[in-house]
């Protein structure tokens, strides 16, 4: 079996779109959700509901990989799932390593979606002298002494960072230095990497602000509409803006507006 470092994915030499190539995991979620369930095939409009997209960004996104379907039929759900699988690179082994093993670290190695969707936990590395040697979902944690020659030792092209935000750029250096040209980035911080190495960022807290935004402003709409009702006179007239903005004060409880959004 084909390793990452002598393949790369057949997606940018096939000039596919990276919006759609973001989409394509969402896709072939809901196809495998499908083919669990043993559903031969499936309609744009359904597969587009289940992924959550419009049918019509669906079909154009297809048609990039050269899948039209069938009018009246719909999508082959087995073939679609080879077809996705085979663009996005998971026909074959990636070895990955992560280096830091704390909670996050850890948790990410006992994650069992890895190696049904092509890619195997090669190593684990952490700083801690005291954590060499330990298992984690059955690895021996390896000591970052030794992360150039793991990454050699197992043709590792993807990396990740699992680190504090302190040590993150460091470890980065390395990985990318050793040869690894995809990082995905768990580390709160961002990354500087020359030109050829890719990196995928996650950070659990910008999701959690951008949600905070809109259920501030979900509060806001609600408030400004119960206001707008309390502002209205008893005779039906409409109250002045000082005392609509009274009323709305008044409903907003005990602790006043919802807080701002919190930098990140």
């Amino acid at each position: 079996m084909a390793t990452g470092r002598t393949h790369r994915p057949a997606t940018r030499s096939r000039g596919i779109p990276e919006a759609t190539v973001a989409r394509l995991p969402l896709y072939l979620r809901a196809l495998t959700a499908l083919s669990e369930r043993s559903v031969p095939t499936v309609s744009s409009e359904e597969l587009a509901a289940a992924a959550g997209v419009n049918s019509a960004k669906l079909r154009k996104d297809f048609s990039y990989l050269g899948s039209y379907g069938t009018r009246g039929v719909g999508y082959d759900v087995e073939y679609l799932v080879y077809q996705i699988s085979r663009e996005l690179g998971l026909t074959q082994d990636w070895p990955v390593v992560i280096v830091g093993i704390g909670n996050l670290g850890a948790a990410l190695a006992n994650y069992g979606g890895f190696a049904s969707r092509g890619f195997r936990v090669a190593a684990l590395i952490d700083a801690d002298p005291a954590m060499a040697g330990k298992p984690v979902a059955g690895i021996a944690v390896q000591h970052t002494d030794e992360l150039e020659q793991i990454i050699q030792d197992n043709g590792v092209s993807i990396g990740v960072i699992a680190t504090p935000a302190g040590a993150a750029q460091q470890v980065c250096d390395r990985l990318v230095a050793a040869g690894v040209t995809s990082i995905l980035n768990f580390a709160p911080t961002v990354l500087t990497v020359p030109d050829g190495v890719d990196v995928r960022k996650v950070d659990l807290s910008i999701e959690l602000q951008i949600l905070a935004f809109h259920e501030q402003r979900k509060a806001g709409e609600e408030t400004g509409q119960g206001g707008s009702e309390a502002a209205e006179g008893l005779e039906g007239t409409p109250a002045s803006p000082a005392r609509a903005a009274a009323a709305a004060t008044d409903r907003k409880g005990p602790d006043g507006d919802v807080p701002a959004v919190m930098p990140a």
